[in-house]
């Protein structure tokens, strides 16, 4: 069996090299020379290895239209988990050489502090660190990632966003929106008790904040995709950052609003916040944006003085129709940063595709 060289490149110019055989996967075999790069499902369902092929050979594999669309394939998109080289190949990653790991994702292990439904099919959960084996408490991550979280007594796993800023007293917060077939949503609902311990892996995800200066930039989030959005919010309104910044903050109906107050609360303490809760089908007595938060979105967007950076984290139909409100103010898709929520095969679960 033939084995070819693959250099990769990443968003800031780094390069990684390291030998594959046409039997294997990109990903498979970057992990074989101790490289871990962003990956989730490795079976084309998630999008979370997506990458750009420059010039060479491969073959792809099955893989979900959901997290590798028609318009990614025209443009040389692929799944790393999918590829499959006939030759050398080059390929451009959408994230920096900084979120590349050479060494196994960190595993933890975590106690159940509070579960508490914010609506009849929203929790969330709030987990304690327990010390690592260097008597750590703190989760070193990035604003945006996310853990996956092990169900107890099995080898299944399931992604969710950190909704909490980073600290160093182990304390996490994740928004989890329930299932009626997920295994870990009936888990959590009837199962689940405070005091009970968790094994989490991570942080993973290349869905963070970037540096381009000063520039506003407005966050659109859907359900639960709040909790991505909410880190990063925190995380600036500690660092008291200047920039300029609205939310959007999308939801199908008044029953499935949530953390109201929590954005309240945020935004008194960080004046530079804006933020405006919408809700599709509103009736004529909701306070807030009453229609899609895609028209929210688009109304602002058309009236800014100056092009924002835009980060977006929901459904693959939300990403879709800010992306097309962005391009038809003049900002193109590839300067999205956005997080995409996915339905896995074996579950009706969440799970993450990120791009950069």
């Amino acid at each position: 069996m033939s084995i070819h060289q693959i250099q990769l490149t990443t968003s800031d110019g780094q390069t990684l090299s390291f030998a594959c055989e046409e039997s294997e996967d990109l990903i498979t075999a970057a992990e074989k020379a101790n490289i871990f790069l962003a990956a989730q499902c490795h079976a084309g369902s998630c999008g979370a290895c997506i990458a750009h092929c420059d010039n060479g050979e491969f073959r792809l594999g099955e893989y979900s239209k959901d997290a590798l669309n028609d318009d990614d394939r025209a443009k040389q998109q692929v799944l790393l988990c999918r590829t499959y080289p006939r030759s050398d190949l080059n390929m451009h990653l959408p994230y920096a050489h900084s979120l590349v790991r050479f060494e196994q994702i960190p595993v933890r292990e975590a106690e159940i502090v509070a579960k508490t439904y914010l609506t009849e099919d929203t929790v969330k959960l709030e987990l304690q660190l327990l010390p690592d084996d260097d008597g750590n408490l703190s989760l070193d991550f990035e604003p945006g990632q996310f853990m996956e979280l092990t169900l107890p007594d099995t080898d299944s796993k399931r992604a969710y966003s950190l909704a909490n800023a980073p600290n160093w007293d182990g304390t996490l917060e994740f928004l989890i929106k329930l299932r009626s077939h997920g295994k870990f949503s009936n888990f959590l609902h009837k199962t689940a008790t405070t005091g009970m311990k968790l094994k989490l892996e991570g942080p993973l995800g290349t869905f963070i904040l970037q540096d381009n200066g000063l520039r506003p930039r407005y966050f659109v989030a859907g359900g639960c995709g709040l909790a991505s959005v909410i880190s990063m919010l925190r995380r600036m309104a500690e660092w008291e950052e200047p920039h300029p910044v609205k939310l959007f903050f999308g939801l199908w109906a008044e029953e499935e609003v949530f953390f109201q107050q929590e954005l309240a609360e945020l935004a008194a303490v960080y004046p530079n916040l804006q933020y405006q809760i919408c809700v599709t089908n509103a009736s004529a007595s909701w306070p807030g944006y009453q229609g899609s938060v895609v028209n929210a979105f688009t109304e602002a967007l058309q009236a800014a003085e100056s092009k924002p950076d835009i980060y977006i984290c929901g459904s693959p139909g939300l990403i879709e129709g800010i992306a097309d409100a962005a391009e038809s103010c003049g900002i193109t898709r590839d300067s999205l940063f956005y997080e995409r929520y996915l339905a896995t095969t074996q579950a009706a679960e969440p799970t993450r595709c990120e791009v950069g």
